[in-house]
């Protein structure tokens, strides 16, 4: 039986709305010990920013972040996978489009986000990647 994405992806993603400061979702990345937050705009997704978001998008480009919002620097082209679609279907997707983590919806509504990492811990933590995404500190 195939696993589905359900199975492997981090759930109660942190959500913040587009206006949040960058300053607090690199805090709740930092606090969370995560990679990403999803932008919403109520239970709309709007986009998704990266830790490495905040560096290329607002760090490199902005001497003051005083008036960066998570709408500035996140990535508003979003790809998803379905809470129900298969894993394989999903990485699939996710090599497609050059990405490493996309956030899971269930009826259009973020319900979570799946990494590689999460994958190649769960199907090949022999594998290098898994072994790092399976190191602590490295969720």
């Amino acid at each position: 039986m195939a696993q589905l994405v359900r199975d492997l992806m981090t759930a109660d993603p942190v959500m913040l709305p587009p206006d949040t400061p960058v300053r607090e979702a690199a805090k709740a990345m930092r606090d969370r010990e995560i990679g990403d937050v999803l932008v919403v705009d109520g239970d709309r997704l709007c986009g998704i920013v990266t830790d490495r978001d905040l560096v290329v998008r607002a760090l490199a480009d902005r001497d003051d972040l005083a008036d960066c919002f998570v709408r500035d620097v996140c990535s508003d082209q979003v790809v998803t996978a379905d809470l129900t679609e298969t894993v394989d279907t999903a990485i699939a997707r996710m090599r497609e489009n050059a990405v490493r983590r996309i956030p899971v919806v269930d009826g259009g509504r973020p319900v979570g986000v799946l990494s590689l990492g999460d994958a190649a811990v769960e199907r090949d933590l022999d594998s290098v990647l898994g072994q790092i995404s399976a190191a602590p500190g490295n969720n």
